[in-house]
């Protein structure tokens, strides 16, 4: 149906939501000296990026930008460990044998996309990746996936947008593409998508 796909990477393809929760928790107790609940972090996981997460726990910028170092210490490097979710990559390797054009549109910096791509050997698939660092704006905004159907020199009509947040939904309908909710990420309840998926085979039935 759609031959662009683009995926976010946080709990859509990759199984990430302790490991984020662990490094928000270290470095607002390191920086802060304060954990923040659970449910205040997760909620804004996915949205905009990493300084304006920061931002909305700490106003202070000098702390701010420590935060952002602590929390990046902490969570860069497990990066290389983490796994897809069972069945992701085999959705993947079957878009791409139908010679789908897919993309990475990803809160998360560019270097840290291809340490995923490097530690799950996934990026062989992919053909774009819009990282937090590649646009001025970020997501719930259109601007990352705009820019990544640019790239690909293709039409919002061409594409799907895969994610597991409102703001991935939200991103997707501001763009004109089709919003493709997950339900596996174990981070957030989407409920504003075009569709909601249970699984990756429920998955490649909508693509």
């Amino acid at each position: 149906m759609f031959p662009v796909v683009l995926f976010d990477l946080d709990g859509t393809l990759v199984d990430s939501a302790q490991l984020i929760l662990a490094s928000f928790h270290h470095a607002t107790e390191t920086v802060l000296q304060r954990r923040f609940p659970d449910e205040q972090i997760l909620a804004q996981v996915g949205g905009t990026n990493l300084e304006t997460q920061m931002a909305r726990l700490d106003s202070d910028p000098a702390r701010i930008d420590e935060l952002v170092r602590v929390y990046r210490a902490h969570n860069d490097p497990s990066y290389d460990e983490l796994a897809c979710f069972e069945g992701m990559v085999d959705v993947l390797a079957q878009l791409k044998r139908e010679e789908r054009r897919l993309g990475v549109v990803s809160a998360k910096r560019r270097t840290t996309v291809e340490r995923v791509f490097n530690g799950a050997g996934i990026g062989k698939y992919f053909d774009v990746v819009v990282g937090s660092d590649a646009t001025e704006l970020h997501k719930p905004h259109p601007e990352p996936i705009l820019h990544a159907l640019a790239q690909l020199d293709a039409t919002p009509r061409d594409a799907a947008y895969v994610g597991d947040s409102p703001f991935d939904m939200q991103a997707a309908k501001a763009a004109g593409v089709f919003a493709v909710a997950v339900a596996w990420g174990g981070i957030h309840r989407v409920e504003d998508a075009d569709v909601l998926v249970e699984s990756p085979e429920e998955l490649l039935g909508v693509l």
